[in-house]
């Protein structure tokens, strides 16, 4: 079985790496996603890989239907509003209410290390 990649933006990876997001919503999934997968986890913006997944499960729904299991495990928004919005950013596409989405629940499976230098300390 192949690994398939999900791209993550701003500060998404690290709420995923310390727990606090386990899942995602994905528009248009050209992927095939499916229980049982392997996930590499990346970076939008550096394209840097940081973790590796599985998905545990999958579920098709609108953006109007999503139930508070769909939202266990995924970053807050303060109403309907500010999710559309920040979907419309994500996709640079309209987002209504009945824009369908799939729900995606992975479970991290591993931290991947990378070689970037670490800041240095300064007193």
């Amino acid at each position: 079985m192949s690994t398939k990649t999900l791209k993550f933006a701003d500060n998404l990876p690290n709420l995923i790496l310390t727990g606090q997001k386990d899942t995602t919503w994905r528009l248009n999934d050209d992927k095939n996603l499916s229980p049982n997968d392997n996930l590499t986890l990346i970076r939008k913006e550096t394209k840097e890989p940081f973790a590796t997944a599985k998905i545990l499960w999958t579920k098709e729904t609108t953006f109007e239907n999503l139930t508070k299991e769909d939202k266990e495990g995924h970053e807050p928004f303060k109403d309907q509003q500010e999710m559309i919005d920040t979907y419309k950013r994500y996709y640079n596409t309209t987002i209504t209410k009945q824009t369908k989405l799939k729900v995606v629940k992975f479970q991290l499976l591993q931290k991947t290390q990378t070689n970037q230098a670490q800041p240095l300390r300064t007193n």
